[in-house]
């Protein structure tokens, strides 16, 4: 059984900074895709930021483009999500999510992960 356990929210001033870190279990962490999802109040779920299998490929929402970083570390079954300069509106439950692909890509869609964290908070606020 697979399983993704999300760690590091928490409450942060506006121009902060958080780690999100998400530690997965039950198979081979290097044939997945990684990514990183929210869902702010009152809205969907969106996509933040993937990396693919090989840590070759990173993709990010225009929204957090130049201030969060993804990454991952095979050796530890872990991937990161690097949060600077944090905002207001970037506040939402933050997922990690795993996606068992044959492919070196870095999907955008839900629909791509078949694996899910529970999520931890992130409140920006003053």
């Amino acid at each position: 059984q697979v399983q993704l356990v999300e760690s590091g929210g928490g409450l942060v001033q506006p121009g902060g900074s958080l780690r999100l870190s998400c530690v997965v279990s039950g198979r081979t962490f290097s044939s997945y895709a990684m990514g990183w999802f929210r869902r702010a109040p009152g809205k969907e779920r969106e996509f933040v930021a993937a990396i693919s299998r090989s840590a070759g490929s990173t993709a990010y929402a225009d929204s957090v483009k130049g201030r969060f970083t993804i990454s991952r570390d095979n050796a530890k079954n872990s991937v990161y999500l690097q949060m600077n300069s944090l905002k207001p509106e970037d506040t939402a439950v933050y997922y990690c999510a795993a996606d068992a692909t044959i492919w070196d890509a870095t999907p955008r869609s839900e629909g791509s992960y078949e694996y899910w964290g529970q999520g931890t908070q992130v409140t920006v606020s003053l």
